[in-house]
């Protein structure tokens, strides 16, 4: 494989991830973290540190709408729920 045959699976391959969270909005990002360590939240900081290391001018909020599908406000007034006291305690307890 070439460097960008590499490149376009690997852009593939996040698209795909978008799709799938954007298809699963029940997964809140608290799950993801206590599951992962990352969340919907992580993607969009990487995304625009990502853009910012190559010159581009692309915002947490910017990203934020590219990694949701939609502004995050929309996203979490549709999908959001409030975080349950065991998803809590699991977040505290890996800090």
């Amino acid at each position: 494989m070439n460097d960008q045959e590499r490149l376009e699976l690997e852009a593939a391959t996040f698209r795909r991830l978008l799709d799938h969270l954007g298809e699963h909005t029940e997964v809140q990002n608290i799950d993801l973290m206590n599951l992962a360590s990352f969340c919907r939240n992580c993607l969009s900081k990487w995304y625009s540190a990502e853009a910012k290391e190559r010159g581009l001018d692309i915002d947490y909020e910017s990203a934020r709408e590219i990694v949701y599908g939609m502004p995050y406000a929309q996203w979490k007034s549709r999908f959001q729920t409030e975080a349950n006291t065991e998803q809590l305690e699991k977040f505290d307890s890996q800090s």
